[in-house]
């Protein structure tokens, strides 16, 4: 089971065919939208299975919205321990804990410090045992997340390059069948290893220590 959350980024880095997805496939999905997310899910006509956040700076016609399409409204106070991201992915694993998959929409463009938080979300000691379930998307990438152990990757259509990114400490990164390869490289502080390209429709990788951060992107 996979659950959809839309976050309130700037609609022009969804993915291009997200409107597309989300209307025609909404039966297929867990649909969670945070704040101005939920808002704008409800705009596609699609009734959110869960919508999260303190609607402070939606309009009365946008609460009404919400009040009337979503499933299952959680109240957030305005200051609050998480982000409205954060809180997103824990009420999904919370009502939701068959779902294997969570995919981020909307969680990139404008303000960095969001996207910072949202890069970093998988670190928190209460989401780690999420990272490999959760993926970002945009117009231009997607996310996704590694805890130790050997990995295959399928290159995505319409993506050129290929980073590797140690979001900690990162023991014996391994990459192959990668344009440019490492064999069992440390590192001791976070860096991006960009710009990287498949050989093949499939690259391999391997490390023993650490969370890293894959991103498949294109120009």
């Amino acid at each position: 089971m996979e659950a959809n959350i839309l976050v309130g980024g700037p609609k022009q880095f969804w993915p291009a065919n997200f409107e597309q997805l989300a209307t025609k496939h909404a039966q297929d999905f867990i649909w969670v939208g945070a704040d101005q997310g939920a808002v704008a899910l409800c705009e596609l006509g699609i009734s959110p299975n869960l919508a999260i956040g303190d609607f402070d700076s939606a309009s009365s016609r946008d609460q009404f919205l919400v009040q009337v399409r979503a499933q299952k409204i959680i109240a957030a106070r305005s200051e609050k321990d998480y982000t409205d991201t954060q809180l997103a992915v824990l009420m999904t694993e919370k009502y939701f804990p068959r779902v294997d998959k969570i995919n981020i929409y909307g969680a990139t463009g404008g303000r960095l410090d969001h996207l910072l938080a949202n890069i970093f979300l998988v670190l928190g000691p209460e989401f780690e045992h999420l990272a490999t379930k959760v993926r970002l998307f945009d117009c231009q990438n997607s996310v996704s997340f590694y805890l130790p152990g050997e990995y295959q990757l399928l290159k995505e259509a319409q993506m050129t390059y290929l980073a590797f990114i140690p979001l900690t400490a990162v023991k014996d990164l391994s990459l192959f069948n990668t344009k440019y390869r490492l064999a069992k490289a440390k590192f001791n502080r976070p860096i991006s290893l960009a710009s990287n390209e498949f050989m093949e429709e499939k690259a391999h990788f391997a490390f023993s220590e650490g969370v890293v951060c894959v991103i498949q992107s294109r120009d």
